[in-house]
């Protein structure tokens, strides 16, 4: 028991420190532990989702069910999440029962790890390390999203993603390129919009073909 008191000390001060290298609004530990409702909604899971691996009833739900009022973010006790996960703002928040999250991800409000359905079994999404989701985005049913991907704000996304890609739009779209600053941090405003980009390629392409035909014309 005190080596599990000691390891759920240990993962709080990680959840503290992560708020810190993340959010510039960050000023003092006072703020953080009043203040940052994705905290405290981390710090009931992992109390709820000790309980549910002790196979304790409906207990873990009960704390789930009363932190989604207070906070506004709903974590399932069943649901798997890594060290140093962040939760920005976090009103809205729906995270399902099978969803794995890795280490080291962080997500904006309103976001959406759910399901598709009432299929069984596995359901909701696994998330790797580093990943970062936008404000708004729904990740929906058995996929996986690989290290480093980014989800841009709205999107919905229904496939898997491999490793370092970027996903935006709906349904989600891969744009194969790295829109990261030197800390890692999914840059919003630099990300293709790839509908716009296909709509440029078939400007470009009637064109092309107008001036074809005024060159036979001729």
């Amino acid at each position: 028991m005190l080596k599990l008191i000691k390891r759920g000390i240990t993962k709080v001060k990680e959840d503290i420190q992560v708020i810190y290298d993340k959010d510039p609004a960050a000023t003092n530990i006072l703020e953080v532990l009043l203040c940052y409702p994705g905290l405290h909604a981390l710090i009931a899971y992992r109390f709820a989702h000790r309980l549910y691996k002790w196979h304790i009833p409906l207990i873990p739900r009960i704390i789930s069910y009363l932190t989604r009022i207070i906070t506004g973010i709903e974590i399932h006790p069943a649901a798997k999440i890594g060290r140093r996960f962040f939760i920005d703002h976090g009103e809205g928040v729906v995270i399902g029962a099978t969803t794995e999250i890795g280490d080291d991800v962080l997500i904006y409000q309103q976001v959406t790890l759910g399901g598709t359905g009432k299929e069984q079994g596995k359901r909701h999404p696994t998330l790797g390390n580093n990943v970062i989701v936008g404000a708004g985005a729904k990740v929906l049913g058995n996929i996986k999203l690989g290290d480093y991907v980014r989800v841009g704000a709205g999107s919905v996304v229904v496939e898997d993603v491999p490793e370092y890609s970027t996903v935006v739009g709906i349904p989600g779209r891969i744009v194969h390129r790295k829109i990261r600053d030197k800390n890692g941090v999914l840059m919003h405003n630099r990300i293709p919009d790839p509908i716009k980009c296909e709509l440029n390629r078939l400007k470009y392409e009637l064109q092309e073909l107008k001036e074809k035909i005024n060159e036979n014309k001729e």
